[in-house]
């Protein structure tokens, strides 16, 4: 049991809840479409192909970054560093991972099978993004809003304007978070010559930009409402969304970079859930 609370620990299983809301209402998305209706088992799929990339993208993430991790004041207690997961397990775990990832999506439909690969690519490309590149937190954001469009694409076989607006958001939603979340690793970054925003434009400016992008990301949804013609309860999930969002910045502003991690793990999820509670509410009540 214990070595199964280390590989949980490893992959932040309970950090799936980023992903899962916005893996639902894709779906949902998808089961409202003419000829379209729930499936059980099909919705199971989907989220397991959620966990799976998920679990493959982290576990390889901490294996590919296990030397900087070790290295890095605020990561060196992780659990490869520590000795509580073997470099090679976790890269294990990413393979059969992967693997389980592309088999549930060969019973999906054939367009999710043949996508599968580049899914891959894009979620684990992301753990040597920000050895090359700054803007390796777009990378971050656009693995995570496959989650949607996946899902969507599970149901229909093609893709739609609402589920890719909301992929969008998506994007935006963590990229903003991912940049405020570097901020701590700002000095680290630069002696070890790795890549990130605030490592390259400072914290100021990176605070700045991550609300313009959250900012981008509340007028997405508030386009895919006007698109949609959705009322009240899609409007209260945004609301509470774009609230979450003014107060995490306002929190990190005032407080600064010893509230960073609570802002990104508490507001940030909460904010996920709010949202896609009030957009699936919607679709439910109108469709």
């Amino acid at each position: 049991m214990a070595k199964v609370k280390h590989y949980f620990s490893l992959i932040k299983f309970s950090h799936t809840i980023f992903a899962m809301p916005f893996a639902v209402a894709g779906y949902i998305l998808g089961i409202i479409q003419p000829g379209k209706s729930f499936n059980f088992v099909l919705l199971l799929l989907v989220l397991a192909c959620m966990v799976l990339a998920r679990t493959a993208a982290m576990a390889f993430n901490r294996w590919a970054d296990r030397d900087i991790d070790a290295l890095n004041p605020r990561t060196q207690m992780r659990d490869i560093p520590t000795g509580k997961i073997k470099a090679s397990q976790a890269l294990t775990l990413a393979i059969l991972s992967s693997l389980l990832f592309i088999t549930c999506t060969f019973f999906i439909n054939n367009i999710c099978f043949y996508l599968s690969p580049v899914a891959l690519i894009v979620v684990i490309g992301y753990s040597f993004a920000k050895r090359f590149t700054a803007l390796s937190h777009f990378i971050l954001g656009t693995g995570l809003s496959l989650s949607p469009i996946g899902a969507f694409l599970a149901v229909t076989g093609y893709f739609s304007l609402i589920p890719i607006l909301l992929s969008v958001m998506v994007i935006l939603w963590v990229s903003g978070f991912d940049i405020i979340y570097a901020i701590q690793d700002e000095q680290f970054d630069k002696a070890q010559k790795l890549h990130s925003l605030p490592s390259r434009l400072g914290r100021k400016k990176s605070m700045f930009l991550a609300a313009f992008i959250h900012l981008g990301s509340i007028a997405t949804g508030v386009v895919i409402g006007f698109l949609s013609g959705y009322g009240l309860a899609y409007g209260i999930g945004l609301f509470f969304y774009s609230a979450l969002m003014v107060f995490q910045h306002w929190v990190v502003n005032i407080k600064g970079e010893q509230s960073i991690a609570p802002a990104f793990w508490g507001y940030n999820s909460w904010a996920g859930v709010l949202f896609c509670t009030g957009l699936i509410t919607e679709i439910l009540l109108h469709f």
